[in-house]
């Protein structure tokens, strides 16, 4: 049973893990009993008050400082309204009752009501979320959340639900609040609390989830504070702190570097997968973390938010980031709040753009003072998902025409509502006589076409990876999309993006590399391993998992073994997700262990059945073990889940085909194909399976496979069927093509001479031997040729 590509999941969307210490208050539901640190190295926010009282009161009320905060009667009092109403959800009834005395959401069922205890309250900016502690620690987020703005209750997970443009993807099914993905402990953990032990025990699938504070507290972002906090109490009030202790480890974040200041807030303003659990202030964020660029269907092709994704990938699309003059510390507070609301509110904007700001009319053609005069009115436009309102950081000014092309939002039209997007571009144009739109057209467009496999495109593409001024997100992205693009072309381009100077690039470029494993790339790969960054030496060490290592130098074999075990480190850190079970079946499945493989691709089954990844390579896994009944029934489970999905139907119909089964092997082929019109497998395997009965039909789809992933394989079935068809040119330019682009291929030379023997082409016939002599092809080859030369040439004397 062929297998479709298992690589393993490489963005799992949600909050970063943060720092992972052991802690001293468990949540509500959890029986931890551990202890802090031995070397005591936080001292918490209430230490830091002792001598920055005006710093803590900013603090203490701000959106970092109750990112997480217990319910209590004066929190419902102040900050909630009573429902209307109940909320009917899945054919339940929800009401969350706040009065006095009360603290819970009532669940009626069939009549029957049940109480979850409000534990924590979540957010504040534009919701407030609620958690209630459930079986075994986990800390749930309730069904019904609270608009902040609106003042009503509303269903968390329908708000949730992404509105795809046109009709190329369905809207996502809201999440039954009761699965994993609206844990606490699992998707939201330490952005909203400080010093988080997960402390999840697999054997029990449990959790033992602790944290110091709830909320961002301050030395989430300045470093652990003891030494800082007792050197501080023994000093004189005469004696400056920088003088009596150098040394102390606390983080002034106005003394970092720009771009270190913004990896500090990325930590949880990112739609990221983490790395490791270790990050600490200061640290580099892609040592701890990889980053979702514009391959993931959360954002329109031209890099606008469709769904929830934070703000860390539109900024570093902004100039004003890329340019090292800007970090987030310059528009916001370290406590979250916005510098510049008040008057002054285009101030944000200098020193960099002073003739903009002091004349705002003739560069916004609003008049001054209205809202459109604010510089990120235009440049920050608001998108709102599940309520929550986000600005564009990628700062880009109003692009109408990329409404047009991609449905995605833009600035005039958040405001002009009642116009069109055509209205507003004619504006914008005969405002600007640069067409600054190009590049956000041209970006998106390649995006566009990269998602759908539409290789049109492809140099266009390529040249803008490696182009000098390739922006660093849409090079990612492009990257990423194109992996498993079958032309040639592909292999060089990644080979030189592995030299680009963002790790981001490099980590996609090493990841692409795994599906062109040419000595060059394998080179390149084993130099990666040893890569200054840790997200790059991770995706090597994954692109040779089953490179065989006895051929390797003793320093290659070093460091490939160190990232390799960063590797397994970062694939192990979170065994409460099914992505980390999944990754480490990935791991065995291409060592060959396949028992291993099966263990760990069934646990994360059991993690999240409706995974369709993890049940497709189970089933591989079952396959090469010989238990196919197993292998059928892991299929039959993903397309209960997925019914259209292509993999899964390409592997059942595989295997359909093997048991005998035609008709039935088929229609999962032909599904696939249809899911899928760029899968070449599932298009060369259909055709086979119709060829003894529909031969035109097999061309065609042999001819389409052939095209997608031009592969010796499939232009030899290809020239064989028009051999069998009788189109013997047809089947002649195609060998040809194979022979002129791999000259060593013995089966193209075979077939071509048979060709020319069963045709009388005798002197075609007599080239091609003298070619297979001059690639030294080899004497059973010759023979064979020679002999099919000699036959021609007697039946032709004969006739």
């Amino acid at each position: 049973m062929a297998a479709t590509l298992a690589a393993a999941l490489s963005l799992f969307s949600g909050c970063s893990s943060g720092p992972a210490s052991t802690a001293d208050s468990a949540a509500p539901g959890g029986d931890s009993k551990e202890s802090l640190p031995a070397d005591g190295s936080y001292a918490g926010s209430a230490a830091c008050r002792e001598c920055h009282e005006v710093f803590y009161e900013r603090w203490a009320p701000s959106h970092h400082g109750l990112a997480m905060q217990p319910y209590t009667d004066e929190f419902a009092s102040s900050e909630l309204t009573p429902p209307s109403e109940d909320l009917a959800l899945g054919g339940n009834h929800f009401r969350a009752e706040i009065g006095p005395g009360q603290g819970w959401v009532l669940e009626t069922v069939d009549g029957r009501a049940e109480k979850h205890p409000i534990a924590f309250v979540l957010g504040g900016k534009n919701i407030y979320y609620f958690l209630t502690p459930m079986a075994k620690g986990r800390l749930q987020t309730l069904p019904v959340a609270f608009d902040v703005h609106r003042k009503e209750w509303f269903d968390t997970a329908a708000s949730g639900v992404r509105h795809f443009p046109g009709e190329e993807q369905p809207a996502d099914a809201p999440i039954v609040w009761t699965d994993w993905q609206y844990t606490f402990n699992t998707a939201c953990y330490s952005c909203h609390v400080s010093q988080l032990a997960i402390n999840y025990d697999p054997a029990s699938d449990s959790y033992h989830t602790a944290w110091r504070e709830p909320g961002i507290a301050c030395e989430t972002c300045h470093g652990p504070a003891d030494k800082h906090v007792k050197a501080a109490r023994t000093a004189s009030k005469d004696e400056p702190m920088t003088v009596l202790s150098p040394n102390l480890g606390v983080i002034r974040v106005k003394t970092m570097e720009p771009g270190r200041r913004s990896d500090l807030c990325a930590t949880c303003h990112a739609k990221m997968t983490p790395l490791t659990a270790s990050f600490k202030p200061g640290d580099r964020f892609f040592d701890h973390f990889d980053l979702a660029t514009l391959e993931d269907p959360d954002f329109y092709p031209d890099g606008r938010d469709l769904g929830e994704n934070y703000t860390y990938t539109t900024w570093l699309m902004s100039p004003c980031a890329q340019s090292g003059e800007l970090d987030c510390v310059h528009c916001h507070t370290s406590s979250g709040r916005y510098r510049f609301k008040d008057e002054n509110f285009n101030d944000a904007c200098m020193p960099c753009h002073a003739n903009k700001v002091r004349d705002p009319v003739s560069h916004t053609h609003h008049p001054a003072g209205s809202e459109a005069s604010r510089c990120i009115s235009c440049h920050m436009p608001m998108t709102s998902f599940a309520r929550m309102e986000r600005s564009d950081h990628s700062m880009r000014p109003p692009a109408p025409a990329a409404t047009e092309a991609f449905k995605s939002p833009n600035a005039c039209n958040s405001c002009h509502r009642d116009k069109s997007a055509a209205w507003a571009d004619r504006y914008v144009r005969e405002w600007r006589s640069r067409d600054y739109q190009a590049p956000i057209l041209r970006f998106g467009r390649m995006v566009e076409a990269a998602r759908k496999q539409d290789w049109k495109h492809l140099p266009e593409i390529l040249d803008y990876i490696v182009s000098p001024d390739r922006q660093e997100i849409f090079a990612t992205s492009l990257i990423r999309l194109i992996a498993g693009c079958p032309d040639p072309k592909v292999p060089p381009v990644l080979l030189e993006a592995m030299q680009d100077p963002s790790p981001l690039v490099r980590s996609a470029a090493a990841e692409a590399l795994q599906f062109h494993l040419t000595p060059a790339a394998v080179d390149a790969l084993l130099r990666a391993t040893g890569d200054d960054y840790r997200l790059v030496r991770i995706r090597a060490a994954a692109g040779l998992l089953e490179y065989p290592r006895r051929d390797l130098q003793p320093a290659d074999a070093e460091r490939l073994a160190r990232a390799t075990d960063e590797y397994l480190a970062f694939i192990r850190a979170r065994p409460d997700q099914w992505p980390s079970h999944y990754n480490v079946g990935n791991y065995y499945l291409a060592k060959g262990d396949l028992s291993k493989a099966v263990d760990a691709f069934e646990q994360a089954i059991r993690i999240e059945p409706r995974a369709i990844m993890p049940l497709i390579n189970a089933s591989i896994a079952h396959a090469r073990l010989g238990e196919m009944k197993r292998s059928e029934e892991l299929l039959r489970q993903a397309l209960r889940f997925s019914p259209k999905d292509a993999a899964a139907n390409f592997n059942l119909g595989l295997l359909e085909a093997e048991q005998g089964n035609a008709a039935s092997a088929e229609q999962h082929l032909r599904t696939a194909l249809r899911s899928n019109p760029q899968m070449s497998e599932a298009a060369y395997n259909l055709g086979l399976l119709i060829a003894r009965d529909r031969l035109n039909e097999a061309i065609r789809l042999c001819a389409k496979a052939y095209h997608l992933r031009p592969s010796s394989k499939y232009g030899y079935t290809l020239a064989y069927l028009f051999r069998e068809k009788g189109d013997f040119e047809s089947a002649i330019r195609t060998l040809s093509d194979l022979i002129h682009a791999q000259p060593a291929d013995a089966d193209s030379y075979l077939l071509l001479a048979d060709i020319y023997a069963r045709t009388g082409r005798l002197q075609d016939l007599s080239r091609l031997l003298e070619q297979a002599r001059s690639e030294n092809l080899g004497q059973n080859v010759r023979s064979r040729i020679d002999a099919m030369l000699q036959a021609a040439d007697r039946r032709s004397r004969a006739d």
